[in-house]
């Protein structure tokens, strides 16, 4: 078995505890958790969906007269967001911030972060969705990748020249019991 050493570059800002938020169904015409909401665009609230540049300015309010707190500098990273406001989306990242983006900066695309809330050990990248299934790879914490399916509490995530199954409470940018495909 060839291992797989796959290391994440993240900025030394986007370090810090995990927030827990509660769980949602995927989106395919299903009911809505308890706990969520539907938000002015029509989707639910709570939701993740990863940035869409890697420049994104995040404000204290939901407008251009509001000033911005700081700035994203990496497409792709996963965010949730809590609260829509017209044309504006209040999002949490992985270490708890909220603030305010304008909803064309933010993309429906599926991603996480392997456990960024913990920088010792690597995470197994599976073979199958199960916990006795062949290690293909180790993952670095805060690597991040792409995320196509979970389900059984596996998630089946992908990078540049790898992918594999992992164990879905080690991401961030999915629910704990979330399932989609």
């Amino acid at each position: 078995m060839q291992a797989l050493l796959v290391v994440a570059f993240l900025a030394p800002a986007l370090l810090g505890p995990l927030m827990v938020a509660p769980v949602i169904p995927g989106l395919g015409g299903e009911a809505l958790a308890q706990g969520t909401s539907e938000g002015a665009s029509g989707l639910p609230v709570p939701r993740f969906v990863s940035l869409k540049s890697d420049r994104v300015n995040v404000r204290r309010g939901p407008g251009r007269d509001h000033e911005v707190v700081w700035t994203f500098v990496r497409a792709g990273l996963p965010v949730e967001i809590v609260q829509e406001f017209e044309n504006w989306r209040r999002i949490r990242d992985w270490e708890g911030s909220e603030g305010w983006v304008f909803h064309s900066l933010l993309s429906g695309r599926r991603t996480a972060l392997v456990k960024p809330w913990d920088k010792t050990g690597t995470v197994p990248l599976r073979s199958g969705p199960d916990s006795n299934a062949a290690i293909v790879g180790e993952l670095e914490p805060n690597v991040l990748a792409s995320v196509s399916e979970c389900g059984k509490g596996f998630c089946r995530i992908s990078g540049k020249d790898w992918a594999g199954w992992v164990d879905q409470t080690l991401l961030f940018g999915v629910y704990p019991d979330e399932t989609f495909n």
